[in-house]
């Protein structure tokens, strides 16, 4: 198990954790429920997904965090301590201490086949 979670944390119900990596869960943090902390990805180029290969990064939660429900945090995420993270988040990026973070709204990034052997 790559999972280590700190004194005073509350997981609610329905919330997941991808640990093919690890998993840092610090002290007094609040996870809402349904929340989702994937550490796995796959490659964006087709060819390598067909052989189930997952890229894993280690994702940090440090003390005094609350996040809301239904918030996704992806690999290779820190999330500064004492922050909050609004219900339905999505979290792509380190979030510094104290920051409140909001939204989700999905658009498109770029074709795929615009990429070199895509």
């Amino acid at each position: 198990m790559n999972i280590t979670i700190g004194r005073g944390t509350l997981v609610n119900m329905g919330a997941m954790v991808l640990d093919g990596a690890e998993v840092r869960i610090g002290d007094d943090v609040m996870i809402g429920p349904s929340c989702q902390i994937y550490t796995a990805s796959h490659s964006l180029d087709h060819r390598e997904r067909r052989h189930w290969e997952s890229i894993c990064r280690p994702i940090t939660i440090e003390d005094d965090v609350w996040i809301g429900g239904n918030a996704i945090i992806c690999q290779g995420v820190t999330i500064g301590a004492r922050s909050v993270i609004a219900a339905g988040a999505k979290v792509t990026r380190d979030v510094p201490p104290d920051t409140l973070v909001a939204q989700m709204p999905a658009q498109a990034v770029r074709h795929l086949a615009d990429r070199p052997g895509g």
